[in-house]
């Protein structure tokens, strides 16, 4: 039996991959900081990642066939974790926002990112900073691992949107255009990738039972805008066009991700289309 070692996933769609894993018979160890329970029948340590000898300690002699780490945010976090943690195969939960820098009018390769430069003595523990340049973060942390001995997947997450989102990006718009006022948005909102929670669980569950290496990009097929996404609202939605201090998904530049190597690599992706509505419904019966 594959023996898994998951790093968070106790929450969203981190828990719904945990429990794929489990349903497909595979040996899954959950650690996190305490603070939510591992889903039932599997095995939970509790360490803080940030902490390399507690980490150490609580993960003791155990050793791994695979990690999924859905919590890893800086280049610091991953290199703890390359020295600590014992496996043969490394994926990182990684995110879209690692494009951040990237201007094109063509979808996004997994290529167009950079491994360089990567910089330990930045104030990764500082909340603020950490926030103002979470793509950064992620792409140095991605580099990190790439540099190591063991073979490493990283999994550049679209835009996740369903009903158990904590972040609230798709709720500003569902309840503003609910009670009929205007969403802001740029002059010509340009459009992105998007992915419901259920398939992004599926894909890292999928992508954790392979064994290729490298970046992948994961999104659904069907590019989306600021506008798109009001559409799917309500018939006739309001704007108001603002040149800082959009509503979020709102984008300035063109960031649609190029998925063709997650389909050549074996997996299918939905359309937008096919989920969008009922991903609004869910917020709204989640009010």
């Amino acid at each position: 039996m594959k023996k898994v070692l998951v790093l968070g996933g106790s929450r969203y769609f981190g828990r719904g991959v945990v429990e794929r894993l489990r349903d497909a018979g595979l040996d899954v160890t959950v650690v996190n900081r305490g603070s939510t329970p591992a889903p039932s029948g599997v095995a939970h340590l509790i360490a803080d990642r940030d902490d390399a000898a507690g980490l150490k300690a609580a993960l003791g002699s155990r050793s791994f066939d695979v990690v999924l780490d859905q919590v890893c945010y800086t280049p610091v976090q991953a290199d703890i974790a390359r020295r600590v943690i014992r496996a043969d195969r490394y994926v990182m939960t990684s995110t879209i926002e690692v494009y951040d820098r990237v201007r094109t009018h063509t979808p996004m390769a997994e290529s167009l990112v950079s491994r360089s430069p990567v910089d330990f003595e930045l104030p990764w523990h500082d909340e603020d900073f950490l926030e103002a340049h979470y793509g950064d973060g992620k792409r140095q942390a991605e580099a990190v691992f790439a540099a190591g001995d063991v073979p490493f997947a990283s999994v550049r997450v679209a835009h996740v949107l369903g009903g158990e989102d904590f972040t609230g990006r798709l709720r500003h718009y569902v309840e503003r255009l609910d009670a009929g006022e205007a969403v802001a948005v740029h002059a010509a909102p340009r459009p992105s990738t998007f992915i419901h929670e259920r398939e992004i669980a599926d894909f890292l569950a999928w992508a954790t039972r392979a064994d290729f290496t490298g970046p992948v990009n994961a999104g659904s097929h069907g590019e989306l805008s600021a506008v798109d996404l009001a559409a799917a609202i309500t018939a006739e939605p309001r704007f108001r066009i603002v040149e800082r201090d959009a509503s979020p998904f709102s984008f300035d530049r063109y960031a649609v991700l190029n998925t063709s190597r997650a389909t050549d690599l074996g997996f299918s992706f939905s359309t937008t289309t096919d989920w969008l509505g009922e991903a609004v419904e869910e917020i709204r019966k989640a009010a």
